[in-house]
């Protein structure tokens, strides 16, 4: 309350705005094809505010005291063809309080342009390289930035892990002066499908954690999962069956516990005339789930499954002999 009323008596015209001071990175890998943002904050649902980004167009990070138009604003003015360092050059001009900003962009041609306004909380400061920013703020030290650049560029791999590994950097040099509360991770495809929903490669939030670095990586473990599931299921749309078994066995591989996780892959094998091995999957199904052999008749009632009560009788023999 008393750093509102501060902000009020500063400019009582202007609206009181969230003070979401963080460490945060934005980075493209042109590889992969994939670009990114992900955040740490001592604040609530840090990832409702700090991180944006558009297939096609780039990615923001928006904090200290957050402006949310540099996000929005930002991707507008670079999908209108600006770059980076002129999007947030034209929205810093329009902005009346750019002092308390620290804003880092990152366009779809690879521009990246940064900034920390001279009224942030100290430590606070930014580094930037070829294919990244690093910025951070109300930090415990100085040091913070220079070792997530250190990290970032020293690390390998899909870019969600690797921006993953910059926060948990951050985090390992002191990190946050007030502690960690929660985080995010956005991963878009650099160029547009002009479908968004396929675009986007991993949304992930932790909203409110005492180990929100942990919990994420938590996360970002059950999403690769579920990612080579969806790898799986296009294996089988395309006839490729050996591709779908090592995709499936894959996401087991990771979420060995997971029972809807056999269960689904063993429904689209046997779907898919892979018998053996989909009566192979529904047994670890049933075996760490029975209750989910409750489930195949209503997949057949929905067309979801063979209507063929030879094969039934064998999915729930699986069942009784796990």
């Amino acid at each position: 309350m008393l750093l509102l009323c501060l902000l009020l008596f500063q400019n009582p015209q202007s609206p009181v705005l969230r003070p979401v001071h963080t460490y945060s990175i934005v980075a493209i890998d042109t590889e992969r094809g994939e670009m990114g943002v992900a955040v740490q904050s001592h604040w609530f649902s840090v990832g409702s505010v700090v991180p944006w980004a558009q297939s096609g167009v780039g990615v923001v990070a928006t904090q200290s005291l957050v402006e949310p138009a540099y996000g929005y604003r930002g991707l507008q003015l670079m999908a209108d063809g600006l770059s980076a360092e002129q999007a947030l050059a034209k929205i810093k001009a329009e902005d009346p309080n750019p002092g308390v900003r620290q804003v880092a962009m990152i366009d779809a041609k690879g521009g990246v342009a940064a900034f920390t306004g001279d009224k942030c909380i100290a430590e606070a400061g930014f580094q930037t390289g070829k294919t990244y920013s690093v910025q951070a703020n109300i930090m415990e030290k100085a040091t913070v930035w220079p070792a997530m650049a250190n990290a970032f560029e020293k690390s390998s791999g899909p870019l969600a892990e690797r921006l993953l590994t910059t926060l948990k950097a951050a985090q390992a040099e002191g990190g946050d002066l007030r502690g960690q509360q929660s985080a995010a991770i956005l991963v878009v495809k650099i160029k547009s499908s002009g479908s968004p929903w396929k675009d986007k490669v991993v949304d992930l939030r932790v909203e409110d954690h005492a180990d929100p670095l942990g919990e994420m990586s938590r996360l970002l473990k059950v999403a690769n999962a579920y990612h080579h599931m969806d790898e799986g299921d296009e294996c089988i749309g395309r006839g490729d069956m050996a591709g779908a078994q090592k995709a499936y066995n894959q996401a087991l591989e990771l979420m060995p516990a997971q029972a809807e996780i056999a269960f689904w892959a063993a429904a689209t094998m046997v779907t898919a005339n892979k018998e053996s091995e989909g009566l192979a999957l529904f047994k670890k199904a049933f075996a760490l789930d029975p209750k989910l052999v409750e489930l195949v008749p209503r997949l057949v009632a929905v067309d979801l499954f063979p209507n063929d009560p030879e094969l039934l009788e064998k999915v729930k023999a699986t069942a009784k002999n796990p």
